[in-house]
């Protein structure tokens, strides 16, 4: 998910982890899904820095618990 995000916006390793302060290491360590380097500090800093939000969604699904809180507060039935 993440390589694809990076891809997306035309963004190298490096250009990524400047943007987020991290090291390109972690940047290609988090893409290549390394053992024990999945900070999801470092993982929410790094697609917000592609321009992506980190949202739970449950396997399955398409909509976020956002997308249903705010259908809900519109009225919109699920």
């Amino acid at each position: 998910m993440l390589k694809n995000a990076r891809r997306e916006v035309r963004l190298s390793q490096d250009q990524l982890a400047k943007r987020a302060g991290v090291s390109r290491t972690t940047v290609a360590r988090m893409e290549n899904l390394a053992k024990g380097d999945m900070s999801v500090s470092a993982l929410v800093r790094l697609l917000e820095a592609a321009g992506y939000d980190l949202k739970l969604v449950k396997p399955g699904h398409t909509r976020t618990v956002e997308d249903i809180l705010a259908e809900q507060r519109r009225g919109d039935s699920a």
